[in-house]
């Protein structure tokens, strides 16, 4: 196998050199691992590339890289790290806002060159490497004319988002994406390579919304479901229509159309408050009246039309803050009632003119409506996540910043606001999603009941507590 070393390292920082005392671990991997597999060090464009995150708060300084060819390789650097105890983390696209849950100062372990997709027609699944993004997906089943229940917006990985569970334009017809997994190719703490399903009971419905706690999957199977045409894109509307899109929201819950989606971004940015407005219908026309309480609306802009399923995900305006340091938080929702949208756009508005004196570059309160009844579709096994599939609809809360001194900060503010909202809905909560909670979420707020098992699943697969050594919430 191929290392690259560069001396520019010797010029770093004191807190990026004192990555160095993985050196060793990497230089082991480097040794160990086949041709398919190689480990870059800082100074090298791969180097960066492979630590580079959607969110600058989420990259750390690590004293390598390495990007696994095969999973034989991914087995290896496990074992290494695990009797090395070494920090380490894995990044699949890179879009976790949590610091330190796909980073670390010790191995970085980038899944880029895990980039197949292999569509079965006679079985309807396609196998999806890990190291993609959704985007990537698409394109390569556009052909075929079919589609896999994945991401909303342009840029989101397969791996992180598949793990935590996966909320998609197509879930209101078929579920979660964790619904619609039917295989994993999983690579354990002790380097064994294993396909889990739905035979495999405790680990099957473990990986199902239970994170990065039970060793490294390389590869989905995911079932496919006919796609053609879809219509929608983005509408955005300036302050004074704040009230109208609030009470459009609401409307929309009496849509009884599962091929009908919204997200409602009530976002503050440049000192004022507006709405970036996302419609999507899974067919090349919507029936009358389905958005006619959003398009109805006078907007600042507007690019909604019949186009395919990739072009509507990248209309998304998901990259306009990439780059920047963010966070993500979550409170599960009964519904999107007029109360809730009330303090939603209020929220909105004085988080945003309190945090522009923080560097608050962008505020934004994600609404997500879903037809009741999604989370029952195409669901076949239990999953860790959600615990309780009776009821909830997640809500997104959004924050984006220029400077680290202003971290925790936006952080705590975060926090704050999503303790305000779940006030307001009730103290009986609901599961919230893992992929949006911030980080020190306590396990019981998304995973309620299901907390035990998972931790003795955890315990059972890797009892060295290897996967202990890398970010994310831990069993």
């Amino acid at each position: 196998m191929r290392h690259t070393f560069n001396l520019l390292t010797l010029t770093l920082p004191l807190a990026a050199r004192a990555s160095f005392e993985y050196l060793s671990v990497c230089k082991e991997i480097a040794r160990s691992v086949s041709d398919a597999s190689d480990v870059f060090y800082p100074g090298s464009f791969k180097f960066a590339k492979d630590v580079h995150h959607w969110a600058s708060s989420s990259s750390a300084w690590s004293a390598c890289s390495v990007e696994p060819g095969t999973a034989a390789d991914v087995g290896i650097i496990l074992k290494i790290v695990g009797k090395q105890r070494a920090s380490f983390a894995v990044k699949g696209g890179g879009h976790a806002s949590n610091p330190g849950f796909s980073s670390t100062s010790g191995v970085h372990i980038a899944m880029y060159r895990f980039n197949d997709v292999d569509y079965d027609a006679a079985a309807g699944t396609a196998t999806v490497g890990a190291g993609l993004i959704w985007d990537d997906v698409y394109a390569a089943l556009e052909p075929h004319g079919v589609n896999v229940v994945g991401g909303r917006v342009t840029g989101v990985g397969v791996a992180g988002f598949t793990l935590g569970g996966g909320y998609s334009w197509l879930s209101n017809q078929y579920g979660l994406t964790v619904d619609t997994v039917v295989a994993y190719e999983l690579v354990t703490p002790d380097g064994t390579v294993r396909t889990v399903t739905a035979d495999d009971t405790d680990m099957f419905w473990a990986l199902k919304g239970g994170g990065n706690n039970f060793g490294i999957v390389t590869k989905f199977t995911l079932k496919t479901f006919p796609q053609g045409q879809v219509w929608g894109g983005l509408i955005t509307y300036t302050a004074d229509k704040l009230a109208a899109v609030k009470d459009a929201v609401v409307q929309f819950n009496a849509v009884n159309d599962t091929k009908a989606a919204v997200i409602s971004a009530f976002n503050f940015l440049l000192g004022a408050p507006g709405v970036s407005q996302l419609i999507f219908y899974d067919g090349p026309t919507p029936p009358p009246g389905t958005f006619d309480m959003f398009t109805s609306i006078p907007h600042f802009t507007k690019d909604v039309s019949t186009r395919s399923f990739l072009s509507l995900v990248k209309s998304s305006p998901a990259n306009i803050t990439q780059g920047t340091r963010a966070i993500f938080n979550t409170v599960t929702v009964p519904d999107y009632t007029t109360d809730l949208m009330s303090a939603i756009v209020n929220e909105t508005v004085k988080w945003g003119k309190s945090l522009a004196w923080d560097t608050g570059l962008f505020i934004s309160y994600d609404v997500e409506p879903f037809a009741r009844g999604y989370l029952q579709r195409e669901r076949t096994s239990d999953s860790a996540f959600p615990p309780d599939r009776a009821a909830g609809v997640p809500l997104n809360i959004y924050y984006a910043w220029a400077f680290s001194g202003a971290d925790d900060i936006m952080q705590d503010a975060a926090r704050s606001s999503a303790a305000r909202l779940q006030a307001l809905v009730g103290n009986a909560k609901l599961p919230r999603y893992p992929n949006y909670a911030i980080m020190g979420t306590p396990l019981a707020d998304m995973y309620g009941s299901n907390v035990d098992r998972l931790r003795s699943i955890a315990q059972n697969v890797d009892p060295e507590g290897v996967m202990s050594l890398a970010g994310g919430f831990k069993f």
